[in-house]
């Protein structure tokens, strides 16, 4: 019952809210679902392994750590939308809460799927939940940034049913065995046919690559992002991606359990390495923040799988770095949305100054600025080191060694931008004039919280926590420092 609850919560609020008359109402159900949703994923941390639907549903450790990353984002990007709505109407209020909590119910699904062909169904729903919330101003860009994101995400998602299909064809009929249950394909991995799981691997990086954001995949992020509002990009950059790295990691678990480490790591090193390459290429001179975030969300997607493509501890740190990239990126787009509205452009030309105008908010800027680049004591430096260690323990010295040029690269691109806007100088635009009041409460809480979560997994992890990421990168070939 616990695990439907958390799915048909989301769900059944996200029908309740659009017949409701009232903005007011229906964020008030937007708040109440969250805290509820973040109550029971709690409820699960201290009854793991909780199963429903025969095995269809399962909180296993890598699915309640992105569950709860989900949870997390989702609750401090609803108390921040009552205070964006209080600061611009979008159209079709009643259409925004719906989408919102929908997505919610969505990426829940994903996060507690064991059924391959139910972990798609939650995938192609996430895409139909957001894509409503990216046509925010209703404008030529926005309706641009709309249809790219469904056209190349659709072409993911069908790599990603191919993948499945492929999966159930190189699993053979056993008696007692289910077809694309991940426990059962577990426990029988011996008896999968090798060559159509190679296949249905290589286009499951394709597919989960392409909503990860991967590049040469990435093409959709920066437009997405920089027309999205930045509640929206929060929950893609931290809530989305990380539900289409688990999807790869389900595949992943299947390919390690059958004994094709040798066959997937190439293909995971090569991708992360040209997704750091690409990243570093347009955050040196980018103009945009919002597009800057899209291009660090490519590179944090790269170091993900290089982590599970190097092995051993890097695998550790990429479980690790699921959650701490998620909480940092999702800190960094509210920020953001909080100059947005002091100045009305997401161009870093028109943002200088933020110090005087929006001090707080420039302060968690500056923060956000070293925990995105993986700096201590933040949970991303202990993430990221985990994965160059992994590297050089695996004597891949030469893939360590361009990491760490590729991120140095990516540290002074997006330092620049950032430091411009909180200390810099220039023209102040009207807006900024009549949105001087400074930052509310409401659009500093969540953003708060969550910096502060990011400080404390560089830190100190709490047990059970330690204990989810060992076993989770135990499953996916790796090991525990």
């Amino acid at each position: 019952m616990l695990l439907l609850a958390i799915l048909l919560i989301p769900a059944v609020a996200a029908g309740l809210a659009y017949p409701l008359p009232r903005r007011g109402l229906r964020l008030s159900l937007l708040v109440l679902t969250s805290v509820i949703h973040l109550a029971l994923v709690a409820v699960l941390w201290t009854t793991p392994d909780v199963t429903a639907l025969r095995g269809w549903l399962v909180a296993d450790p890598l699915g309640l750590i992105v569950l709860t990353l989900v949870s997390i984002l989702f609750l401090a990007a609803s108390i921040y939308a009552v205070g964006l709505l209080r600061e611009e109407s979008p159209r079709g209020g009643r259409l925004f809460v719906t989408c919102l909590l929908g997505f919610l119910a969505a990426t829940s699904l994903v996060c507690l799927s064991h059924h391959f062909a139910l972990l798609w169904v939650g995938m192609e729903s996430t895409t139909l939940a957001i894509a409503p919330l990216i046509f925010h101003r209703h404008d030529r860009r926005s309706l641009e940034a709309v249809w790219k994101y469904l056209v190349l995400s659709s072409v993911g998602i069908a790599f990603a049913l191919l993948a499945v299909f492929l999966l159930a064809t190189s699993q053979p009929e056993l008696p007692g065995v289910r077809a694309l249950l991940l426990d059962d394909i577990l426990a029988n991995s011996h008896s999968l046919e090798k060559s159509w799981l190679r296949a249905a691997y290589v286009f499951a990086l394709a597919g989960f690559g392409t909503k990860m954001g991967l590049a040469p995949l990435h093409t959709w992020k920066p437009d997405t992002y920089g027309e999205a509002p930045s509640l929206v990009g929060a929950l893609m950059s931290g809530a989305l991606t990380s539900c289409a790295f688990l999807g790869l990691a389900r595949f992943t678990e299947v390919a390690v359990a059958a004994g094709l480490t040798d066959f997937t790591r190439p293909l995971l090193i090569a991708f992360g390495l040209v997704s750091l390459v690409i990243a570093a290429a347009f955050i040196i001179g980018q103009a945009d923040v919002k597009r800057l975030l899209a291009y660090s969300s490519v590179e944090h997607m790269g170091l993900l799988v290089l982590g599970l493509g190097v092995g051993g501890i890097g695998v550790y740190g990429s479980v690790l770095h699921v959650l701490n990239n998620g909480i940092a990126k999702g800190m960094l787009f509210l920020v953001v949305g909080n100059l947005v509205l002091a100045t009305g452009s997401s161009v870093a030309a028109d943002m200088r100054g933020m110090l005087k105008l929006r001090p707080w908010s420039a302060g968690l800027l500056l923060l956000g600025l070293f925990a995105v680049t993986g700096s201590p004591p933040f949970g991303l430096f202990v993430s990221e080191f985990s994965i160059v260690s992994g590297a050089i323990r695996q004597d891949h010295w030469m893939v360590a060694a361009a990491m760490l040029v590729l991120l140095a690269i990516i540290f002074v691109g997006i330092g620049g931008m950032f430091l411009k806007i909180i200390f810099g100088t220039g023209t102040t635009t009207p807006i900024e004039h009549e949105k001087a009041t400074g930052d509310t409460a409401l659009l500093l809480v969540g953003p708060l919280v969550l910096a502060g979560l990011v400080v404390m997994l560089g830190v100190y992890i709490p047990t059970p926590l330690q204990d989810s990421l060992a076993r989770a990168a135990q499953l996916l070939g790796g090991i525990a420092p």
